[in-house]
């Protein structure tokens, strides 16, 4: 078993990992990258770094290319329905669409005519609406953003209509509302608060919500807290399976919370996706890094 691997539950985590597999560094040097998106019909993976003000290309076999320079401080990505990239500015504070002729159009940039903090990540539900957290971490420095201040006062979770565009607050019981998954049936949206990332006392877990008509969220629970550190961006493979990043690296955990597993790293992990021809190359990004690693599991695709 690689040494990478630490198995908690042997019955339900063994057969989620490939014994012989290794970690891979496809590319470093950056200054915390986040958002990787794959690209089945192109085979390359997208990710920001953000700091950097880039989007970043990888394709297997090639060194790693810029794809978009300036960009906003791009953080988290994801596809559309339609294939276009859908991608959170923290410098610009908005959620834009890049359409095939490789325009922008800008989806939301503002909340009752104030303007959103700094979206941080994203995904589309099957009936094309778009679900992002929107905390405050792209204002709060010059770093990953711009420094300024909070116009709404508040770090929501929003829904966007795909046929009114109207945008609509998901939640807003989230100290920092951060990464974001449906389940494979889209029945429970997860979202992770990071709150305990400023504060030594703030929350450090992965919320669950029931999703009602595919637009309401209700009976909020604590699904898993993450130590150490806190969880930034996941993803749910097609069992129902929770693949999280944490301080020490990737931990799974099963669809009841358990933790059965981990991936451990040598950096903080940021973000990861599911890509590779068959879905099962887990493709990591780190403090300084992008990575990738072959498991025993699939990533989900919603209905």
């Amino acid at each position: 078993m690689s040494p990478e691997f630490e198995i908690i539950n042997y019955a339900r985590f063994r057969h989620n990992v490939v014994a012989n597999a290794r970690i891979e560094v496809l590319h470093a040097g950056m200054r915390w990258p986040e958002g990787p998106v794959w690209f089945a019909d192109g085979e390359y993976l997208l990710w920001s770094d953000i700091p950097n003000n880039r989007i970043m290309r990888w394709t297997e076999g090639a060194p790693a290319t810029v794809y978009r320079y300036p960009a906003s401080h791009a953080n988290g990505n994801t596809r559309d329905r339609q294939g276009r990239l859908i991608t959170c500015e923290s410098g610009g504070r908005r959620v834009t669409r890049t359409e095939h002729d490789g325009t922008l159009t800008v989806l939301a940039d503002r909340f009752q005519g104030k303007r959103l903090n700094s979206p941080n990540d994203v995904v589309v539900k099957s009936d094309d609406s778009i679900w992002f957290s929107d905390p405050d971490y792209g204002i709060l420095s010059d770093y990953t953003g711009n420094k300024a201040q909070s116009e709404i006062g508040a770090n929501n979770v929003y829904r966007l209509d795909p046929r009114t565009g109207e945008l609509s607050v998901a939640t807003g019981a989230l100290v920092k509302p951060n990464g974001l998954a449906f389940s494979p049936d889209e029945s429970i949206l997860y979202i992770a608060d990071s709150g305990a990332s400023h504060d030594p006392d703030g929350p450090h877990h992965i919320v669950a919500y029931d999703v009602i008509d595919g637009v309401t969220l209700t009976r909020q629970r604590v699904f898993a807290t993450i130590s150490p550190g806190v969880a930034d961006g996941f993803r749910i493979d097609t069992e129902g399976n929770v693949w999280t990043t944490a301080g020490d690296g990737v931990h799974c955990y099963a669809p009841d919370g358990e933790l059965i597993g981990k991936i451990r790293l040598p950096e903080v992990a940021t973000n990861l996706t599911f890509g590779g021809p068959k879905r099962n190359r887990l493709f990591i990004t780190t403090a300084s890094s992008l990575m990738a690693v072959y498991v025993g599991q699939q990533g989900a695709q919603r209905p």
